[in-house]
């Protein structure tokens, strides 16, 4: 499975973004996906997930409330909607296919996109 990560750029404190990121597969709508971000000089962490049918949704508390993760099976797209960006968001987001239908910041991730570059300026 090949995951293409689109939407990232360069926006100001407060903006909004919507990234994309495009499965090879049909078969991934049958699994949880996530996103991830890794700042430079940072470990890679869980931004947010979501389960095979949309049913369920996992947060980072830190943008609980400004991202949305959304996902569209017909056309094997995951989504994240960003708003009310804040500088601390700049990070590299990474799109991921969990091994089951069910995606948390415990899963284990199986695919994983090249990632999408995202700046948030003060």
């Amino acid at each position: 499975v090949q995951l293409q990560a689109s939407g990232g750029g360069l926006v100001q404190a407060g903006d909004s973004l919507r990234l994309s990121c495009v499965a090879s597969r049909r078969t991934v709508s049958n699994n949880g996906m996530g996103w991830f971000r890794q700042a430079p000089g940072k470990e890679r962490e869980f931004v947010a997930s979501i389960s095979w049918n949309g049913g369920n949704t996992d947060y980072q508390d830190s943008v609980k409330g400004r991202f949305t993760i959304s996902r569209d099976n017909a056309k094997n797209t995951l989504y994240l909607q960003m708003t009310s960006l804040k500088p601390e968001d700049t990070a590299v987001y990474y799109c991921a296919v969990g091994l089951s239908s069910y995606a948390g910041p415990s899963s284990v991730y199986r695919y994983w996109g090249q990632g999408t570059q995202v700046t948030v300026s003060s």
